[in-house]
């Protein structure tokens, strides 16, 4: 078996640094913010190169408050994109705002910068571009078109710990950069948490008011807030994860490349790399109009694959009251009906990238009406 992820292994590897750190939080019993998480707000914003880091309990709740934090509220607009995780929409839709929606490039499967102007009303307020599975969007001319039309930029970069545009980190591009810990995601937690990274200290006092119930000290509630606290220990956890997550990540970056030889070979698409990316390959996708057939051919020799995402938001019962239909972002609606992602991770060896592209290549070469 070839599992889609394996964090037994990523444990195992480092496990004496993670049970010294979950031990020094039990001795200090610390396990509500305190020091380890604060050390940790700390370290993740240099890493981003951004001045500060406020820590939260999930991805979600990063979004929410990066959202709330801008002033964003009932009867205003936000731009982004169906083609991403429920979450990018929900937390829209949480401070009461509409989500608004722009097609993908086919190409690179990012938010097609070109069609934001054409959705700007006089509602809208934001921007949220989303790094899909850790390739940074094309954020200068975003960033461009906000500036000329008044809108605050909030990135979810949720699956981009460590993605480069143009040299820079995702998460410091616009006012607020978004992420997520969840244990799958290329810097993980062993639980849930999230973080809001910004180079503005007015924002960054509001979201720590607004992740701890609007207090700016104890039971001095200034504003409405939140229960959003990260906990100690996964501050903890995040904090030994950090220092290895550049080694991991060229792991994983060398993998993607020994994965795009073969299966260029093999004739199989791909969503496009940017040339001016530093693509991390949180998800490695390719794309197939016989995905049911490849992904039950996988399975059938023990390799572990996911589809992200089978179905864009606007086709979502939850959000049918937006009012889109099927045909109306006809990028992102193929997209979700071609993704297939293969397993990639650092701990993966050669000898299974090598194994998995050798079945998806078999698999391509034979034409879905014999294989029927």
């Amino acid at each position: 078996m070839i599992p889609f992820v394996d964090l037994r292994a990523q444990y195992q590897a480092i496990r004496g640094e993670i049970n010294d750190a979950i031990q020094g939080v039990l001795d200090s019993c610390q396990f509500t913010l305190g020091s380890e998480v604060a050390a940790f707000e700390r370290e993740f914003a240099e890493y981003c190169g951004a001045d500060i880091g406020v820590a939260v309990n999930t991805g979600t709740s990063a979004l929410h408050l990066a959202l709330l934090a801008a002033g964003i509220g009932r009867g205003d607009e936000v731009i982004t994109v169906p083609f991403t995780f429920v979450a990018t929409v929900s937390a829209v839709h949480y401070t009461g705002a509409t989500p608004v929606f722009v097609d993908i490039d086919p190409h690179t499967l990012l938010m097609d910068v070109q069609q934001v102007e054409a959705r700007i009303t006089s509602r809208t307020r934001a921007i949220v571009p989303v790094h899909l599975y850790g390739q940074p969007v094309d954020m200068a001319p975003l960033l461009q078109l906000a500036h000329r039309h008044g809108l605050v930029v909030i990135e979810d970069a949720c699956q981009a710990h460590g993605a480069e545009y143009m040299g820079r980190r995702a998460g410091s591009f616009g006012a607020m950069g978004c992420f997520s810990f969840y244990p799958g995601k290329n810097l993980g937690a062993y639980g849930e948490g999230g973080m809001v990274v910004t180079s503005d200290p007015a924002l960054a006092h509001t979201l720590r008011m607004l992740r701890d119930w609007g207090a700016e000290k104890k039971y001095q509630h200034e504003i409405k807030g939140y229960n959003y606290r990260m906990d100690g220990i996964q501050g903890a956890v995040l904090r030994v994860k950090l220092r290895h997550l550049e080694r991991w990540t060229e792991t994983r970056r060398a993998l993607a490349a020994r994965y795009d030889a073969q299966l260029d070979a093999a004739g199989v698409a791909r969503p496009r790399v940017r040339p001016d990316c530093r693509h991390v390959f949180h998800i490695y996708a390719l794309r197939t109009g016989d995905r049911q057939r490849w992904q039950d051919g996988l399975q059938a020799q023990g390799i572990q694959t996911g589809i992200h995402y089978p179905t864009p938001v606007h086709l979502l019962p939850a959000f049918r009251d937006l009012g889109w239909h099927a045909g109306d972002l006809p990028h992102a609606e193929a997209a979700a009906r071609e993704v297939l992602s293969l397993p990639l991770y650092a701990d993966l060896g050669e000898a299974e990238v090598d194994q998995v592209a050798q079945a998806v290549a078999a698999l391509a070469e034979q034409p879905a009406a014999l294989a029927a």
